[in-house]
């Protein structure tokens, strides 16, 4: 009987298993097969030229820069408040500490919240405060949706981090600053692999971003300003009755997806190699 239930499920495994790699290959055939024709050094070295919507020259620079300004802004927000909080819960407070366990169960929460809710939150505040779509709206509201990310995954490395390596550094008449120093060390590929995996989530979110930090045809020089961002550039062109502009959101695609192939590779990377050099 119990060979048979092993049977069963590994047979599940293997069917599940097939139906998603079905699945991604579905979508990554069907971006390249579209996108492929479309995808020229213009598209990825100028912004959108006169006519651009309607099928003429131009390109997608406005969006690949304003992604990447976003989504940095956006990592630094939740690195300024995910590390503290990480250090703090894990290394001052006990294990059965209440707070602790109320701060990761909050963070649970906000975990599982879909992005068109804290675009939704934050386009209902600034209404209230009257301010404008603009990028430094875009990178709050993207890094709320980041934040949780990798405030749970420093915690879940912080939590394999021996005791010991918390009270020697203690022990040797270091200073706690001197002991979170050594901590932040331990905690570096976990940091590396969060940051690259947050940015992945981040830069290809649509909902965060569409009333809440704009559109543009031009680069931001300015926080204040709107700015454009790939996922918002794929559904605007998409939209278009135009097959030339719809190819082209395609090519759009296709950009966003290896620039998500780069960062899983990188965070891969360079988890393993600071992996080596950990105490």
């Amino acid at each position: 009987m119990k060979l048979l239930e092993e049977k069963i499920f590994k047979a599940l495994m293997l069917i599940s298993a097939f139906v998603i790699i079905a699945v991604i290959g579905y979508i990554l055939f069907t971006i390249v097969s579209k996108g492929i024709g479309s995808l020229t050094w213009d598209m990825i070295s100028k912004g959108p030229g006169g006519g651009f919507y309607l099928g003429k020259e131009g390109g997608v620079l406005n969006a690949i820069v304003g992604s990447f300004y976003l989504v940095i802004g956006a990592v630094v927000i939740a690195l300024f408040l995910s590390i503290p909080v990480t250090m703090y819960i894990n290394f001052y407070l006990t294990k059965t500490s209440f707070f602790a366990k109320t701060v990761r169960f909050s963070f649970d929460i906000l975990f599982g919240i879909p992005s068109i809710v804290y675009g939704a939150f934050g386009f209902a505040v600034m209404i209230y405060f009257g301010l404008k779509a603009s990028l430094f709206g875009g990178i709050v509201v993207v890094g709320m949706l980041i934040t949780p990310i990798i405030m749970r995954s420093l915690d879940e490395v912080a939590r394999f981090i021996p005791r010991d390596l918390i009270e020697a550094p203690l022990s040797l008449g270091a200073t706690k600053y001197e002991m979170i120093k050594i901590l932040l060390r331990q905690l570096m590929p976990g940091i590396t692999t969060a940051v690259l995996l947050a940015i992945g989530r981040g830069i290809g979110d649509a909902a965060t971003v569409l009333f809440t930090a704009g559109y543009t045809d031009n680069i931001p020089t300015s926080l204040s300003h709107p700015t454009a961002t790939l996922p918002l550039a794929i559904f605007f062109q998409l939209g278009s009755p135009i097959e030339e502009v719809q190819n082209r959101a395609y090519a759009s695609a296709l950009i966003l997806t290896i620039i998500i192939l780069i960062l899983s590779l990188s965070a891969r990377y360079f988890s393993r190699k600071l992996s080596k050099n950990k105490v």
